[in-house]
């Protein structure tokens, strides 16, 4: 095994670790803000209910529908790296400023501080996600496999954070985040980008599409509603099944796993057969998932999520070299689906 190919493998292990941590520091300092805030002597019932709503869309809003633009900045940057540094700073000063926030929330409830860290939290995900996806996509030469596998692990990461929010286990994270930072910047941007010259698959990949523009932006346009409707048809499966703690962290692994499952799938079988199949399935499920039990929704669940690390690989094929853009823009399109599924 080459060097180029070890250190590929490397860095999918750790970003893949990493999206893991980020997603669930981002769900236990959010939870944890939430219950010190709710605690505060000076804050009404009513007033309380709001909040976790309002830092909700704030948190979500920065982390899911800026990163077309952090996804253009590091197509620009030539030292990636900055983002994921830039990324672990904010995280950490969300974690600081909700420490804070939980010393002096007895003397004075501060909404902004609230509101502080979850914007923090959103722009740190946002430049760690843009990070991640592009430099998997860049080194591995957009292999599907290695794109299912990072994005998949966040799921499990926010069920973690969001079922055992603790002031030790924001520690832990940030602690092992540095650690894996620290790894990641081992090797330089230069070196990582030399190493990709000479991989095959890199290649062929950037070699300049023959589509015209218009209908570059039309499959583009057509991959954010597929992403859209995937986010939608996702939630309305999870909203199918009765929640409780184990149950939560099944939904996560079932998702997880079809993320990871779906690029090995579509690496061995022709992308559009399996793309046809897996509607098929997701569409069967759909019209049972509310007469049965957890068992087709959980099935549903899987097979759906499967589908995105195609949508990824995709969107990587018709933007080659703007990888950071393919990777925001397919997942600002995940935020109005998750939100229809809500409403």
């Amino acid at each position: 095994m080459s060097e180029n190919r070890t250190y590929a493998i490397k860095l999918t292990g750790i970003s893949s670790l990493l999206h893991f941590l980020v997603d669930g520091l981002c769900a236990s300092t959010l939870y944890q803000v939430f219950a010190v805030y709710a605690q505060s002597p000076h804050v009404t019932t009513d007033v309380s209910s709001l909040t976790p709503l309002t830092c909700f869309l704030t948190y979500n809003v920065l982390a899911f529908l800026t990163q077309p633009l952090t996804g253009m900045l590091a197509d620009r940057l030539r030292h990636t790296h900055l983002l994921l540094i830039a990324s672990v700073a904010m995280l950490a000063a969300a974690v600081l400023a909700a420490g804070l926030l939980a010393a002096i929330t007895s003397l004075h409830a501060s909404l902004v501080g609230v509101l502080v860290v979850a914007a923090l939290l959103g722009m740190g995900n946002s430049l760690f996600h843009v990070w991640g996806g592009k430099l998997t996509a860049t080194v591995t030469g957009n292999d599907i496999r290695a794109l299912g596998i990072f994005v998949a692990t966040g799921a499990m990461g926010l069920s973690v954070g969001f079922l055992f929010f603790s002031w030790p286990l924001l520690i832990a994270m940030l602690l092992a985040i540095c650690l894996l930072t620290g790894l990641c910047l081992q090797r330089s941007d230069s070196q990582i980008y030399d190493s990709t010259q000479s991989h095959p698959e890199v290649e062929s990949r950037d070699t300049r599409h023959l589509l015209p523009t218009l209908l570059v932006v039309c499959f583009i346009v057509l991959l954010m509603m597929a992403v859209m409707l995937r986010s939608f048809v996702g939630e309305t499966f999870s909203a199918a099944i009765t929640k409780s703690q184990a149950m939560v962290l099944a939904i996560a692994a079932v998702a997880m796993g079809g993320k990871m499952a779906g690029g090995f799938i579509a690496r061995r079988t022709d992308i559009v057969r399996a793309l046809v199949l897996m509607v098929l399935i997701v569409a069967v499920c759909l019209v049972f998932s509310k007469s049965t039990g957890t068992a087709i929704p959980l099935l549903g669940l899987f097979v759906v999520n499967c589908t995105m690390p195609v949508t990824l690989y995709l969107a990587n094929l018709l933007l080659p070299g703007h990888e950071g853009l393919a990777f925001g823009l397919l997942a600002a399109a995940l935020m109005p689906g998750y939100l229809m599924a809500m409403l």
